[in-house]
């Protein structure tokens, strides 16, 4: 109702969308309010009051200072990376100012065309000063470009002074044909990047220096990432990420890898990843695993594979990685007596790591609540699939259910996606008799959620929900569940889910940071991750 107040939408991609409320405060408040013109912030608005956007939800976990001139200079997940839907949009309430005085501007913006006319530039030379030489030394071929150099020293790492004259550049044959476009995108900051096209440009970006279109590029090759089952891709992806030092590259295949960590496990590739990649993969807490057991197992045969490749130090290095807290007591008491060469290269690391996790399971909350508040990650869980914390339902997202005016909707399809289980209270062997009772579900219409009194806004749906003695441990204990999207076909988990007040919304292609290879045939997996508050 005013000009100063309303829900945030940001132009990116081409298309305006919302930022999710999550981690939203008066700072982030602040840098929206300075570049739409306003003095400052009174105050931020949450849970969608200026009603629910639509499209893309593009920012998420904004975290800024305050001073930032754009809210995308602000730390955030990434582009559409998000868990939130548009009941979550955020909204602001600006200062509209006082005393206006004489002195007030107003701005005049006719920058738009401007990407265009720069184009158009270098499409006609005009005026250009300055020759790239693009050559590939090993099979004498090159190109030659009449640019300016007025453009190119908007990226100091070319080394471009006033003086200088022609540049030549070593680019592989093989990426000649996008060079063009490359140098084009130097001044218009717009490219078209295709599954073709994206490694030369990735290459490119990085020899001249230009980390956003690297970042940008990144993004395309996750398109690759689940495409290859037998994980050659992926592997030979990070390791390029880590030469060109493309941390959005990196992330996006750990986290694939992350997901997809049992079955990378069992296959052939699991023996030739790099200690750099296993050291990466070993220090995160959202890996698929059936327990830290089977982690710590797996870890031992690359060790063994690996032989004289890996030394004493980078071995002791990975063991500190594994969450000996996380190692069912049962499994910690045989491991003591084991013969593996962790234990024999390292034994008192090894029974180091036995004597904490015994510790863990013998001690009360109460006891070790310290260590806890220091945030170490072996008290976190990882993603644990074993069968006393987990629970699969095979249930086929495009089957809606069909109304029958005899018989109501398909109750025996309806009862195919909600099932019951029972899982320990806590990892702990002081919580391991105390379960906690468990109810998975998967909803695929309105008419579902309403018969259990539940209001959904997409589909599908699920729902994890915690009954009988959970609130007993309220106090000390939370869940951090989780819903894992596998392709039943492929073995391919392409999504892990948070739950949020025991529901999580199962997102579309665009809103996923990975696309999703198996859109009507995939089964959901339910996670319980049971932590100490």
């Amino acid at each position: 109702d005013l000009p100063s107040s309303g829900r945030v939408e940001v132009y990116h991609d081409r298309q305006w969308g919302t930022v999710c409320d999550d981690g939203w405060d008066l700072a982030e408040a602040q840098v929206v309010c300075r570049q739409l013109g306003f003095p400052g912030a009174k105050s931020v608005t949450l849970g969608g009051r200026y009603g629910e956007g639509s499209g893309s939800i593009w920012l998420d976990d904004m975290n800024c200072k305050g001073s930032e001139s754009s809210l995308s200079d602000c730390s955030f997940k990434g582009w559409g990376v998000t868990d939130c839907t548009h009941k979550e949009d955020a909204g602001v309430v600006c200062e509209t100012g006082t005393n206006i005085t004489s002195n007030r501007q107003f701005s005049v913006d006719n920058s738009l065309g401007l990407s265009d006319d720069l184009g158009l530039l270098f499409d006609r030379g005009n005026g250009c000063d300055f020759k790239m030489n693009i050559k590939d030394n090993s099979k004498e071929s090159e190109l030659t470009f009449c640019v300016h150099s007025m453009i190119l020293m908007f990226y100091p790492e070319l080394n471009i002074t006033k003086d200088s004259r022609n540049l030549t550049v070593d680019v592989s044959q093989t990426c000649h044909p996008h060079v063009s476009a490359f140098l084009r995108y130097l001044y218009t900051r717009q490219i078209d990047v295709s599954i073709t096209s994206a490694q030369c440009l990735h290459q490119l970006a990085f020899t001249f220096g230009v980390k956003k279109l690297m970042e940008d590029v990144g993004r395309v090759f996750t398109l690759l990432i689940p495409e290859d089952n037998t994980f050659h891709t992926q592997v030979s992806m990070f390791e390029y990420g880590v030469r060109t030092g493309d941390l959005v590259l990196q992330e996006n295949v750990l986290q694939y890898l992350s997901w997809n960590c049992e079955f990378l496990i069992s296959s052939p590739v699991w023996s030739t990843i790099s200690f750099h990649m296993m050291d990466a993969l070993l220090r995160r807490s959202d890996l698929v695993v059936k327990d830290e057991a089977f982690l710590l197992e797996a870890l031992e045969r690359w060790i063994q594979d690996k032989g004289d490749e890996i030394s004493s130090d980078q071995q002791a290095s990975l063991l500190n990685h594994i969450r000996f807290l996380m190692i069912p007591v049962d499994k910690l008491y045989g491991m003591q007596f084991s013969s593996s060469v962790l234990h024999q290269n390292h034994e008192k690391l090894y029974l180091t790591g036995l004597l904490r996790g015994f510790q863990f399971n013998a001690l009360p909350f109460s006891k070790i609540r310290k260590q806890i508040y220091n945030m170490s990650s072996e008290y976190l869980p990882r993603i644990y699939t074993g069968d006393e914390w987990s629970v699969i339902l095979n249930a086929t997202t495009v089957k809606y259910p069909r109304y029958n005016y005899n018989r109501g909707y398909g109750q025996n399809r309806i009862q195919s996606r909600i099932q019951t289980f029972s899982t320990p209270a806590h990892p702990s062997a002081l919580y391991r008799e105390q379960n906690v009772q468990w109810q998975a579900q998967v909803f695929l219409s309105n008419q579902e959620c309403s018969n259990y009194g539940i209001s959904c806004t997409s589909f599908p749906v699920a729902r994890l929900y915690g009954y009988g003695n959970q609130n007993m441990y309220a106090s000390t204990i939370r869940y951090s569940n989780r819903l894992i999207l596998t392709c039943k076909n492929e073995n391919n988990v392409f999504h892990v889910r948070d739950f949020k007040n025991s529901m999580a919304v199962i997102p579309n292609n665009s809103s996923m940071g990975l696309p999703n290879p198996c859109p009507d045939d995939y089964s959901f997996r339910f996670v319980v991750r049971p932590e100490y508050i």
